[in-house]
């Protein structure tokens, strides 16, 4: 038996088959760049649920139209909980070949919503608010064919676009005042750090559990390695400051890849690193390669100018070889 897996993460950017463009366009792109990843473990970020009939639940229908005909299609899968109703928009969803042995969210369960009070809320308000994460983490653990445990973080944080302040935008782009635009921007920073925190200490309990856990965080996290949300999981040493801490901190994939090669997304010309594996020390023990596949990337803010209903992904795919000792 081959000792040798494939953790990926790739965003698959609103996966619908209700809208434009016509589903089978969508397919004929990303089916191929899933069957390149040739993953054992798919960690995937904004798969969208649809309604067969109303009233009834959502379900995965774009999702296994998608996987329909791959080794996916047979995989194990997890969104959350058991029971979890599924979002219309931009669910997390984790595909394994090996058992998912449970699997839960966390959303404010270790993180309180911060109560803030709107300063430029039109009409001005007196009281605090409850600021809630957009979206939830997906913890799930995997037993490996060995018999050990595998932690998996699959998330997506808020991308660093201004949140929305009561009566300050005349319509979806378009603010009235830079005071509102500045808030709903630190409103923004809020969420997607604080989804970060969360994160953190869900890794940090796991660790409490076994100091030599197998763990990794993968997803869309809309920040570079050096920006805050990134630091908030990795706790690297420099950041601690206490070497009893080392073993805590996660180490970032992307550094193997040169680094000409180490974007996953193109905006406006620049290119970035916002799609992470970031992995414990016990798994980097494991870690053999890991790749990018951005040779078709196309650039996100030209195309939504220019290009009419795109069947791309503008997030590239990350994964990562790993080997079992045997």
């Amino acid at each position: 038996m081959s000792r040798s897996f494939r953790i990926a993460t790739f965003n698959l950017e609103s996966l619908d088959d209700t809208a434009e463009p016509p589903f089978d366009e969508r397919v004929a792109v990303l089916r191929p760049q899933l069957e390149r990843l040739n993953a054992d473990i798919l960690c995937l970020q904004e798969v969208n649920a649809q309604r067969i009939a109303k009233g009834e639940p959502r379900i995965f229908r774009a999702l296994d139209r998608l996987l329909e005909g791959t080794p996916y299609a047979g995989f194990h899968r997890t969104a959350g909980d058991p029971g979890h109703k599924l979002s219309d928009r931009h669910n997390l969803v984790l595909l394994s070949r090996w058992p998912i042995v449970e699997a839960r969210l966390h959303r404010h369960d270790l993180v309180p919503a911060p109560q803030m009070r709107l300063v430029t809320a039109d009409p001005a308000t007196t009281s605090s608010d409850p600021v809630t994460w957009d979206r939830p983490v997906l913890h799930a653990e995997i037993e490996l064919p060995g018999g050990q445990r595998l932690h998996v973080f699959d998330l997506h944080l808020r991308a660093p676009i201004a949140a929305p302040v009561p009566g300050q935008k005349k319509n979806a782009s378009t603010w009235k005042t830079v005071g509102g635009w500045a808030e709903g921007f630190y409103l923004a920073a809020i969420k997607r750090a604080g989804q970060a925190l969360e994160t953190r200490l869900a890794v940090d309990r796991v660790f409490d559990a076994d100091s030599q856990a197998l763990i990794v965080v993968a997803g869309d996290l809309n920040a570079e390695m050096e920006q805050t949300p990134v630091r908030i999981i990795r706790a690297d040493l420099d950041e601690t400051g206490n070497g009893h801490l080392a073993g805590r901190a996660l180490v970032p994939l992307e550094r193997s890849v040169p680094e000409e090669r180490r974007f996953s997304v193109l905006h406006g010309g620049e290119a970035v690193m916002l799609d992470h594996l970031l992995v414990s020390r016990g798994l980097l023990g494991w870690f053999r390669t890991a790749e990018i596949h951005n040779e078709a990337l196309g650039d996100e803010l030209i195309a939504h100018a220019t290009v009419s209903h795109s069947p791309e992904s503008y997030h590239a795919p990350v994964v990562a070889t790993f080997e079992m000792p045997g």
